[in-house]
């Protein structure tokens, strides 16, 4: 069950006692292993869609000298570039430096963050095309999170196709709620146009537990099951584009399907036919 706090907003801030620090305005749990939180944003922060910054706690404190270093770790924005706040999708490792401490994090509490935001998921770096295809595993949906809010990505492309692969039906639920959220949200409707929300295809996919749609994207592009239940055209580099967010292996995986069908990789610095993030895998 999704358990969801929210700070006070009619309460002090707290002074800000750690470097670049930021406050937690809120947190959902979406399962015993994942968890969504948003905090205040700096005044200066501007960003891309897309792009993640880095974030973090505390560490303890080393036993020789009683110091602390912070514990940093790779996050994309899942809000998009004109929130007030921003938002983060985190899965939770028990054993993990940051995130077994990340997880207990309650509103009012503070986090690290970098104020240098980056990446290549943004739309600088992909050419002009007609259909927009992102591609996710587990967190790796949060960039997507960022962009399916954000209006330039109806204004360049016709149709916006989002897979979401995870083991559970239960670890789809942040996306599925946020994209229903969007189609149903009259200020959304009103910043993005309810003609251009519907735009968005959602295609959840799960390997695990019994959903709807079994099987790993993955294997789902290369047997044409996907074209089929969407009926669209197979993925060609005249029409479409895409971007890539999951673990090292779904990258690599999707990477090679996509050069199969002819796109080729781009840059900020060299737009092309697909991203990917590589910088940390979710």
């Amino acid at each position: 069950m999704t358990e969801q706090s929210t700070v006070n907003q009619t309460a002090a801030k707290p002074v800000p006692t750690l470097p670049d620090a930021q406050t937690v305005t809120s947190v959902t749990h979406w399962t015993d292993q994942l968890f969504s939180f948003r905090v205040s944003r700096p005044a200066s922060l501007r960003f891309r869609s897309g792009e993640f910054v880095m974030i973090g706690l505390m560490g303890d404190p080393q036993p020789e000298t009683g110091k602390q270093k912070p514990l940093l770790r790779a996050y994309s924005i899942a809000s998009p570039a004109w929130d007030d706040e921003l938002e983060f999708y985190s899965i939770k490792v028990q054993d993990g430096p940051l995130t077994s401490k990340l997880q207990h994090i309650q509103p009012g509490d503070q986090i690290i963050l970098r104020p240098k935001p980056v990446g290549t998921l943004v739309h600088d770096a992909l050419l002009p095309g007609d259909r927009l295809w992102m591609f996710a595993t587990g967190t790796g949906f949060a960039p997507f999170a960022s962009l399916l809010r954000e209006p330039e990505t109806y204004e360049k492309f016709d149709e916006v196709i989002v897979t979401h692969t995870c083991r559970d039906v239960a670890e789809l639920e942040y996306g599925r709620q946020l994209i229903e959220g969007l189609k149903a949200d009259e200020l959304m409707q009103e910043l993005i146009g309810t003609d251009n929300l519907a735009k968005i295809r959602y295609y959840p996919t799960t390997t695990r537990e019994e959903s709807p749609k079994m099987g790993r994207i993955t294997h789902l592009l290369q047997d044409g099951t996907v074209f089929a239940d969407l009926d669209v055209p197979q993925i060609n580099a005249t029409h479409d584009r895409a971007m890539v967010c999951g673990s090292l292996g779904f990258n690599k995986d999707i990477m090679e399907i996509l050069e199969g069908f002819g796109l080729t990789e781009g840059a900020n610095s060299d737009p092309q036919h697909f991203v990917v993030e590589k910088a940390f895998v979710g």
